[in-house]
């Protein structure tokens, strides 16, 4: 990765719920920086295994199959493609969102992402990168990385809303449950589990606006950058 775009990275980890997108977009919005939501790569692997009927157990056919398929993101923005097809909507869905903890723990599948992540800064001259691993792996030596956390209640609360939005109404008591489960398999993980890193910012966006949570997180990136040599 070229220096000028590590210089340029904002690395914001969490779990679901915890406001990643939401911040993500705003500190782009005002650092005038594209946003890379990795979390949509996952689902689109995921969704890919699906469709080709592959072993969810099998990493190394998942990522095989992965390096033949053409994944594009933020054309627009926002949306994913594989192979030109938009696939914006369908790695939402509930299929995916069951199996993307198995299809991402997968080392091979890890790799070839976190590849194509950092090729994706370097294209980009830096970035907003926003998943689960991106201050521990992918931008170790990002200049600013934060972990984004909320309570579960408030993080189900988030959940249900987006589902709703999707035409996809569950209950919230439901949706804490998925949250849980996900949490647990995505913190166990051999591979990059789901941790803060050591010099992560830790920003609990309970109860909070997510602009003043952007806000607050442009602010400290600008101090910070302002202090790289």
């Amino acid at each position: 990765m070229t220096r000028l775009a590590r210089t340029r990275v904002v690395a914001i980890d969490g779990p679901a719920g915890s406001g990643k997108s939401t911040v993500a977009r705003g500190v782009a919005r005002k650092l005038d920086l594209e946003v890379l939501d990795t979390g949509a790569m996952y689902r689109a692997v995921t969704l890919l295994a699906l469709e080709y009927g592959l072993d969810l157990a099998d990493g190394p056919g998942i990522a095989a199959t992965a390096r033949t398929v053409r994944l594009e993101l933020d054309s627009p923005p926002g949306s994913v493609a594989l192979d030109g097809r938009d696939v914006s909507r369908e790695i939402r869905g509930p299929a995916v969102a069951a199996a993307v903890s198995q299809v991402s723990a997968h080392p091979e599948v890890r790799t070839l992402l976190v590849d194509r992540q950092r090729r994706w800064v370097d294209v980009h001259g830096g970035g907003v990168v926003e998943g689960r691993d991106i201050g521990t792996v992918v931008f170790p030596d990002a200049p600013l990385k934060v972990f984004l956390t909320a309570s579960p209640e408030e993080r189900a609360k988030r959940r249900a809303l987006d589902e709703a939005a999707a035409d996809r109404p569950t209950d919230e008591r439901e949706v804490e449950q998925a949250i849980a489960r996900r949490d647990e398999l995505d913190s166990s993980r051999a591979t990059s589990p789901l941790r803060p890193a050591d010099d992560a910012i830790v920003i609990d966006t309970t109860g909070r606006d997510a602009d003043g949570v952007a806000s607050e997180i442009v602010e400290r990136f600008r101090a910070t950058a302002g202090a790289e040599p």
